[in-house]
């Protein structure tokens, strides 16, 4: 028993993958779901499709590899964050769909509390900002429109949970409602000073503590499932965005990746202290060990490898992400896209604004549109990067550590490195966020090394160093901050 078996549940799809021994991956299945977009800015998952997904990944990925129940060690899980389902303790149904992430209908509540004077608290408490992007307005909101929930909920009778909970509950047949410290930092109802959940945040928001998980160390004992046909403890669980830090073996205080997925979130490890920061970044827990909570700054771009998606299947301009790259080398790098289609993220923290597209002629076509699509990528990455470098000045020579799907786009790479004017690494294996959360199983069931052992393992497929001048770099830039002001003043 020295495979592990990670579960990657995203917010296009569900994955599995199976590790070797080596921490290799040997096989893997993936099924995408349903998007619901039921007003603007609004973005829901049917439970459902999250926990159907999950288990016919599971069971493909166990076929590919011929293997079964008995040769797995243990689970890992890695999930979306933030977004928020409620379900019946006893049936499992759901009582809502899930509330993704993305989704922005919450904003005005928000900005009834900012300004009720609780912005502060919030920021104090959880080391968030006050944003429809995290779950506890989420929360709040199902609750207000369900007549009746709260007794329900004060009750023991309704639960609450992000998608690492919900998928536990199902797995376990109902016998454990569990959550991770990871997951449990981005609901903005947990104090992470603490290591608890907050009676202040819940009580602002009328948020019964009954239906909230346990929380557990990211390596711990989850529950077992018979979801592989056999007995399989689960072992490991952690956000998607902190098992890319593991994954990428980012250990010490100063050590800094960024995921390319649907949205960017770049995770810079300031280690055992909270660092609070000035420039309107998120202070969080990056894992927890022992007991022992790590912390992060982290800034959170909301469209990143998502706006490849809106060429594909918005505009039509390309079949596959892929074709990116080589449009880009054609594309003449005269217009410029704030892809803010769910607002705008770290560090502007605005929900309201929308998508625009600055710099069109007659003449615009695919090649610049697709230019404008990387490079986007690139100027919101430098707007974090400022924004770290401020709060962590000690950061000296910092490397870029990437990872996600669009971090194999050399051209989205390198214009990456010439915005930072720094280094970014590439590592020989981009499977990083599910090898975070198998590492985390399999290190806890005692058939991976321990954290030192598994950092030696991290090699670099590829380092793209800045090319672009400093006066180039602060030019375009700088159109860039302009797009940014335009499109915030609309």
């Amino acid at each position: 028993m020295t495979h592990i078996l990670a579960i990657d549940q995203g917010t296009t799809s569900s994955r599995a993958i199976v590790f070797d021994g080596d921490m290799k991956p040997i096989a893997s299945a993936q099924e995408e779901f349903e998007q619901h977009f039921p007003a603007s800015g609004w973005v829901e998952h049917d439970p459902a499709d999250l926990w159907a997904t999950v288990q016919s990944t599971c069971k493909a990925a166990l076929d590919k590899a011929g293997l079964g129940a008995g040769d797995i060690a243990a689970i890992g899980i890695t999930n979306q964050r933030e977004t928020t389902v409620i379900w019946d303790a006893e049936t499992g149904a759901p009582l809502h769909n899930a509330i993704v992430w993305q989704d922005r209908r919450t904003a005005e509540m928000c900005e009834g509390l900012r300004a009720d004077g609780h912005g502060e608290t919030v920021t104090a408490v959880t080391g968030l900002l006050l944003d429809p992007y995290f779950s506890a307005t989420k929360v709040k909101w199902i609750l207000d429109q369900n007549e009746g929930s709260r007794a329900r909920a004060a009750a023991g009778k309704l639960l609450f949970g992000t998608v690492d909970s919900f998928l536990i509950w199902h797995m376990t047949g109902g016998k454990r409602h569990v959550t991770d410290a990871t997951n449990a930092a981005r609901t903005m109802l947990y104090d992470i000073h603490k290591g608890a959940w907050s009676t202040e945040m819940c009580a602002m928001l009328d948020i019964p503590m009954k239906m909230l998980p346990e929380v557990l160390d990211c390596a711990a004992e989850f529950g077992t499932t018979d979801l592989l046909g056999g007995q399989t403890r689960i072992l490991g669980v952690a956000g998607d965005q902190q098992a890319a830090t593991i994954g990428q073996a980012c250990f010490q205080p100063g050590m800094l990746k960024s995921t390319y997925g649907t949205g960017c979130f770049a995770l810079l490890n300031t280690g055992d202290t909270p660092t609070r920061s000035q420039n309107r970044l998120l202070t969080t827990v990056a894992y927890q060990l022992d007991g022992k909570p790590t912390y992060a700054l982290e800034g959170s771009i909301f469209v990143a490898g998502a706006v490849v998606q809106w060429l594909r299947d918005g505009l039509g301009v390309i079949e596959t992400a892929s074709q990116t790259q080589a449009l880009a080398e054609e594309g003449r790098g005269d217009v410029t896209l704030v892809p803010a289609f769910t607002g705008l993220g770290a560090p502007y923290w605005n929900p309201d604004c929308r998508g625009a597209v600055y710099g069109l002629t007659r003449d615009t076509n695919p090649a610049d549109m697709a230019r404008a699509a990387l490079e986007s990528i690139g100027f919101q990455t430098r707007d974090l990067w400022e924004a770290m470098r401020a709060d962590w000045p000690d950061g000296g020579d910092a490397v870029l550590r990437v990872d996600g799907g669009l971090s194999a786009n050399d051209w989205a790479m390198q214009f990456l490195s010439d915005m930072l004017g720094a280094p970014v690494d590439r590592p020989a294996g981009l499977e990083t966020t599910a090898l975070g959360a198998a590492w985390l199983a399999g290190m806890f069931a005692g058939v991976y090394p321990d954290m030192d052992g598994f950092a030696a393992t991290w090699a670099r497929d590829a380092r793209f160093d800045p090319v672009m001048s400093a006066s180039d770099r602060d030019a375009l830039y700088g159109r860039w901050q302009r797009a940014v002001a335009a499109t915030q003043a609309v």
